[in-house]
């Protein structure tokens, strides 16, 4: 056993602060990682908060972890020290389920073992995030980061990449495709730099008018404010796939008519029971659908990095100190960041 030094929130609502504690020893297939950047996602704040009531403590957040190998265990093979590396939303799985067998671990039977807040398979111990200065995880959900990458840079895309990478793979979007996305954040703007890159036609949904020059730069080659019906009904029949990023409970009844026929919404932002009834009838007489969708499996978070490693791809970040992270979710929650914080470790310990 190993003590580091993290950032962790004592209790529900509480403020993040430093702490200490054990990482474990380092089993035979292990790869321990002394990480260097990790991405503020929306979802850290919901489990310090435990919006989801799934959340224990002391929690130290954290899945959108960069780093340097820093040892390897005597039957780990695929990573040596040195090597740049990501762990995003998972550290394990049962390995022996049918979406496990596919390469979808996100959607393990047993459910997959999240990087923080969750239960180590073997031992019982709780996972803790990479607000920290180490990590230690099983080399199969391990991924490695292109040289190409900048390292802050490719923080996010272990998270809000991934996310929006596997629908849009999924659903088999490629030259020629339309494809709409609701919300400009974290997942927004990386969903419409990879539709974008993947040679697809790609429009932003949003509520916020002065988000058009953004919304362009980053891909879209049309913006349409949801609140005008005069601009919703132009785009009517028009998309193949819609991935609404949105994470707090919204109406998709207005967006459901601008999908194509057998045209689909998939969500990715919201996680809960949403309020408004969906109404059936644009989705039985256009054949359309709506659809959910979590993160990524190991072997799409790798297609996706290697994707991104070619094309130059980034998440657009602002780079914090760790003592800064509460000032963070604070603006966070106001959408105060264009368009993901990332944390950079060495700050840690300064």
């Amino acid at each position: 056993m190993t003590e580091i030094l993290g950032f962790a929130a004592q209790g529900r609502k509480q403020p993040l602060g430093p702490w200490r504690f054990a990482r474990r020893a380092l089993r035979a297939d292990d790869v321990q990682i002394d990480i260097k950047y990790c991405g503020v996602c929306h979802s850290d704040l919901h489990q310090i908060d435990d919006d989801w009531g799934i959340a224990f403590y002391p929690l130290v957040p954290g899945h959108e972890i960069i780093g340097i190998v820093s040892a390897v265990g005597p039957k780990a093979v695929r990573f040596k020290v040195g090597d740049r590396v990501g762990v995003g939303c998972m550290v394990d799985s049962c390995q022996a389920c049918d979406p496990c067998a596919k390469g979808l671990e996100q959607y393990c039977e047993s459910l997959p073992v999240y990087t923080y807040a969750a239960r180590d398979r073997h031992d019982g111990s709780p996972t803790y995030g990479g607000y920290s200065e180490e990590i230690v995880v099983t080399e199969k959900f391990v991924v490695r980061v292109p040289e190409t990458l900048d390292l802050a840079g490719a923080a996010p895309l272990l998270c809000a990449g991934v996310t929006t990478w596997s629908p849009l793979r999924h659903w088999k979007v490629g030259p020629g495709s339309r494809v709409g996305v609701i919300g400009l954040g974290g997942l927004g703007h990386m969903a419409l730099k990879l539709a974008k890159a993947l040679g697809a036609e790609a429009t932003l949904f949003t509520r916020s008018p002065g988000k058009e020059a953004d919304a362009r730069r980053l891909g879209a080659e049309q913006v349409v404010l949801s609140t005008d019906p005069a601009q919703m009904k132009a785009v009517a029949n028009r998309f193949d796939l819609i991935i609404d990023t949105v994470p707090n409970d919204h109406d998709v009844n207005p967006y459901l008519p601008t999908l194509a026929l057998d045209g689909t919404l998939v969500l990715v932002g919201f996680v809960g029971q949403g309020k408004d009834a969906l109404s059936t009838v644009p989705l039985v007489f256009g054949r359309r659908s709506v659809a959910g969708s979590i993160i990524g499996g190991i072997r799409e978070t790798q297609e996706m990095l290697d994707f991104c490693g070619k094309h130059g791809i980034h998440a657009d970040i602002e780079t914090i100190r760790m003592q800064d992270i509460n000032d963070a979710y604070q603006r966070m929650t106001k959408s105060d960041v264009k368009y993901r914080f990332v944390i950079d470790m060495a700050s840690l310990t300064a």
